[in-house]
């Protein structure tokens, strides 16, 4: 049982004094265990809100380096971070915003054969990757081991996401049950990404975690949450679960998890 000290019971005080988040739901948060993957535009905001928040465990996957043309969104990457591993760059700044939490570091790719063995030992998972297979993977192997997720994508000005909790909502192959043909999307550099946009849908997915572990509010689930940043013109779509999703339907073709190759970038981080 986690007990509070002083110094805790100070920075979480703005929690505690929340009718719907209090000691108790303050405590199931630093009980908590958050993945994240992809610590970029969209990871980096909702690391540092988790990890500020007091998430007990939050772990990080990221096989990238530190580059310039990151710092124009990846919030928790600095300059003097060029050349260093995402994963130790967003470490350092995650413990030195609170040492209570436990970060643990992935500093690979997942893919079919390694990331049901991440996941699992996960209450959630935040989806910040930036490329359609790698989507399709996590909505995948969170369905399987039946884990909570947040997808998220952004493009340009605007940003879409939902939440996904398995054997109850609408997955993401229930709305988009195949990658789009080679070349149908833009790629990252060819669209390009107004900053901002990164983190107004990061904090929404780090709100998402936060919501599932206290059980309390309404999740996006089985509606798809789009912005327009350019007009702050926010809608909801209605979404469900099909019984003939390939997926999570009553009669699933999808029985294992498959590496999708498309040389093709969906939303840049």
């Amino acid at each position: 049982m986690i007990s509070f000290t002083d110094q805790q019971l100070e920075r979480y005080s703005r929690h505690i004094i929340l009718n719907n988040v209090g000691i108790e739901g303050q405590l199931k948060i630093m009980q908590g265990k958050v993945l994240i993957i992809g610590v970029g535009g969209l990871g980096s905001p909702a690391a540092l809100y988790l990890a500020a928040a007091g998430v007990g465990t939050i772990g990080i996957v990221d096989a990238d380096k530190v580059d310039l043309s990151n710092l124009q969104r990846q919030i928790i990457h600095f300059t003097s971070d060029l050349h260093k591993t995402k994963t130790q760059s967003a470490f350092e700044k995650m413990k030195a915003l609170n040492p209570d939490v436990h970060v643990n570091t992935y500093h690979l790719r997942v893919t079919a054969e390694n990331i049901r063995e991440i996941i699992r030992d996960y209450d959630f998972v935040i989806d910040g990757t930036d490329n359609f297979p790698a989507k399709f993977l996590i909505n995948d192997a969170c369905v399987m081991e039946g884990i909570p997720f947040s997808h998220g994508g952004i493009l340009r000005f605007s940003g879409q996401t939902m939440t996904v909790v398995p054997g109850e909502s609408a997955c993401y192959r229930c709305s988009f049950p195949e990658p789009p043909p080679k070349n149908a999307v833009p790629t990252c550099a060819e669209a390009g990404i107004l900053g901002v946009v990164a983190g107004m849908l990061g904090t929404i997915q780090a709100a998402e975690a936060l919501k599932y572990l206290i059980k309390q509010g309404s999740l996006l689930t089985n509606a798809l949450l789009t912005f327009d940043a350019l007009k702050m013109d926010f809608r909801k779509v209605a979404l469900r679960k099909r019984a003939d999703c390939p997926l999570c339907g009553e009669n699933p073709t999808i029985l294992r998890l498959e590496d999708i190759e498309q040389a093709v970038c969906e939303l840049k981080r």
